[in-house]
């Protein structure tokens, strides 16, 4: 594991910087940095699933704005508009909660409501509220919000949501570190098919489904590296795996283990 961890340190230290994040290797935090806002964020964080151009073109259309903006606006400036499973009534809808969210206190204080429970509990305090503020149902809105934790040994992996608290908790080079009171130690994983994969070809992952039990457990595997922030590696995990930087060094993997 040493000779996991120290590759995996060289990993974090050579992407920690603003050029990861650029029109040659497109993310959504790209898009979210542009903004610096805990509810844009949380826009950018629950539409990132596709391609992360698709991901990335779709964000940079939609103005900042739009968060403070009326129904009648919303209905006029996103008319037509759609992300793969949300029609343009999903965003519409989407941007209505948002707006009723942030006049209700905010993201943060919403999910600290939750916090001193535990992670999953803040983030299920979070979607519960977004159901609340806005009695509007469809497949695809749905499916953008997901849906609340009830255990953690069912639960999904819940990426979208995991990656948006990532962001919200961190500060470096990549992370925006926009709220305070939450430990970056309590963070979960953002596991996703790529850092799923890499995982386990490296050792670090031996459960075999992509779901918030293998997140926890990666999680934990990761603390052995850095108990205080053990999700420092997520995005470099991710990387490799979405650059397939292990198949292209076939002897990577074996040297390692």
């Amino acid at each position: 594991m040493k000779e996991i961890q120290a590759y995996l340190d060289a990993e974090v230290k050579a992407r920690n910087c603003a050029d990861e994040l650029c029109s040659q290797r497109p993310d959504p935090l790209m898009v979210a940095r542009g903004s610096m806002d805990q509810h844009h964020s949380l826009t950018c964080a629950l539409f990132a699933y596709g391609s992360a151009k698709a991901i990335v073109s779709f964000l940079s259309s939609l103005d900042h704005d739009l968060i403070d903006a009326d129904e009648e606006s919303l209905r006029q400036r996103l008319e037509g508009r759609y992300y793969r499973f949300q029609t343009s009534e999903d965003i519409i809808q989407w941007f209505i909660t948002l707006k009723a969210l942030k006049e209700s206190g905010g993201a943060e204080a919403v999910f600290m409501q939750g916090y001193s429970n535990g992670l999953l509990e803040g983030v299920t305090s979070l979607i519960s509220t977004l159901y609340d503020i806005n009695p509007y149902r469809s497949k695809g809105y749905e499916f953008l919000i997901g849906k609340p934790i009830s255990s953690s040994a069912k639960a999904s992996a819940m990426k979208r949501w995991m990656m948006y608290l990532r962001w919200m908790v961190r500060h470096n080079e990549l992370d925006m570190g926009l709220w305070r009171g939450v430990c970056a130690s309590d963070l979960i994983m953002p596991l996703d098919t790529h850092t799923f994969n890499v995982s386990r070809r490296l050792g670090l992952l031996e459960r075999s489904v992509c779901d918030m039990r293998a997140a926890l457990e990666l999680t934990k595997t990761l603390k052995r590296f850095d108990p205080h922030d053990p999700l420092k590696y997520d995005f470099a995990l991710y990387r490799i795996g979405q650059e397939k930087q292990l198949d292209a060094d076939c002897g990577t993997i074996s040297s390692l283990k």
